[in-house]
């Protein structure tokens, strides 16, 4: 490295809003099963503040001596569906309680893995967990629950689909006091990854080791920063700028994750090279999708513009770091990102615009408050489209989506810090109940047979 390297990393840090997103501890619980609640409740909150005791501390002295901001530190755990389908309990809410009294003591702001994998079929465990999700998400501040209904290999299970339309409105009620803050806590997948560091969707998956340590990256502020340097000039200098950004982005938490893995003594795992954006004003994906040209985030070319931004970030990513995994590509959560709000508030981005550029980017529907009257069923049906992009496309798609209480078109939801503020976006008004209503499973893709 030489003096100019490291100036310009600095200024990345200081004035271009680059960080280290998470350092995500992921912890197997497999061997907390029991069949007394209690006792299965003591072994995992032992076994979490066991080995995620030094986390914060290690998080905190790297960002001392290296100068390199980690924003969060986060656990993840093996899906509790499978952890808890061994206790004699028709709840699982006391599980959650464990959770977060474990988060809380060690310090994490998040604690993700409160999960159910239900793409073919479901488990008695896996529908209590489903139904637990409303008071646990009620209960508790740092659990995040995840549930994933499809995926490329076996189709989509629409039975839980439907299921997952009234859970999310069940805990936007129950959670009513705080705007529906319960559903920015809960997603939807297809196609869930087993090492995603990032939440509300991190769990620990069961192909993992006993305990492991993920990274994930950011830095919309920096790609922003350099796409301002090549004006007019043509995709392919724009990609190629990307991709160098990319690369050094990476570089940072691939440093930060083999630090903390030998201090934790821990191995490391994978970087997640997302670029996820924050409400700060510099730190959004939709300004570096207007730099490149788009008067609007939401307009057209919007997304192509994000298609060729994911596919670079991934090329400069992947030449930066042994082991990439998790999601990595570009997050569009509409709450967490500035330039998306205002792209929101003007009409410009609405939700059929956003379930397009999801086809290309990292996730899907993430951050996304509706009316408060918004049906189960409309909601069953927008987690049923996103599930069938990630299907047909082998990719990994989620639905994180808000139907505030009470409130309309318009109006604002405020959530705060890193969560953001939403504001409302009208949904179809046309009824898919019947569709719904069908159940049973939609088959996988041709694209699925590669054996």
């Amino acid at each position: 490295m030489n003096q100019q390297d490291i100036l310009s990393t600095q200024d990345m840090i200081d004035k271009q809003h680059l960080d280290i997103r998470t350092i995500t501890m992921g912890i197997s619980l497999l061997d907390c099963c029991d069949p007394d609640l209690t006792r299965c409740c003591e072994k995992i909150y032992k076994k979490i503040t066991t080995y995620a005791k030094d986390l914060v501390r290690v998080g905190q002295e790297i960002e001392a001596e290296f100068g390199i901001p980690i924003v969060n530190k986060r656990i993840s755990v093996t899906p509790i569906a499978i952890v808890g389908g061994a206790c004699e309990t028709d709840s699982y809410v006391e599980i959650a309680k464990t959770l977060d009294a474990a988060a809380k003591t060690c310090g994490v702001n998040f604690i993700g893995g409160f999960s159910a994998l239900v793409q073919k079929g479901a488990t008695k465990g896996d529908w209590t967990l489903i139904s637990s999700i409303p008071e646990a998400m009620r209960q508790t501040e740092r659990v995040c629950a995840s549930v994933n209904i499809g995926s490329t290999k076996a189709g989509i299970n629409m039975d839980a689909v439907s299921e997952m339309g009234k859970i999310i409105k069940k805990t936007a009620e129950i959670t009513a006091d705080n705007d529906g803050l319960g559903c920015a806590k809960l997603v939807v997948f297809a196609n869930a990854v087993e090492d995603n560091p990032f939440m509300a969707g991190a769990f620990h998956g069961v192909g993992e080791p006993e305990c492991v340590l993920n990274v994930g990256v950011s830095g919309p502020g920096v790609v922003y920063h350099a796409l301002q340097g090549v004006k007019g000039q043509p995709f392919d200098v724009v990609a190629e700028t990307i991709k160098k950004t990319a690369f050094r982005v990476t570089r940072m938490g691939q440093l930060v994750g083999r630090e903390a893995s030998r201090r934790l003594g821990i191995p490391f795992g994978i970087v997640d090279l997302s670029l996820a954006p924050t409400p700060a004003v510099g730190d959004s994906v939709a300004r570096i999708l207007e730099e490149m040209g788009l008067e609007v985030c939401g307009t057209h070319g919007t997304t192509a513009a994000l298609a060729l931004l994911n596919d670079a970030v991934k090329k400069g990513g992947v030449m930066a770091s042994n082991h990439v995994g998790g999601l990595s590509g570009a997050f569009i959560p509409v709450s967490e990102d500035e330039g998306m709000i205002a792209a929101a508030e003007c009409g410009t981005l609405q939700l059929d615009k956003l379930e397009a550029m999801t086809c290309v980017c990292s996730v899907g529907l993430d951050m996304i408050a509706v009316p408060g009257d918004t049906s189960a069923a409309t909601i069953s049906a927008i987690i049923a489209d996103e599930a069938a992009i990630g299907m047909v496309n082998t990719k990994t798609t989620a639905v994180r989506i808000i139907p505030a209480p009470g409130k309309v078109v318009g109006e604002r939801v405020e959530m705060g810090g890193l969560l953001g503020s939403a504001p409302v976006m009208p949904v179809h008004d046309k009824s898919s109940e019947e569709f719904i209503a069908r159940g049973g499973r939609i088959p996988a893709p041709l694209q699925s047979l590669k054996n």
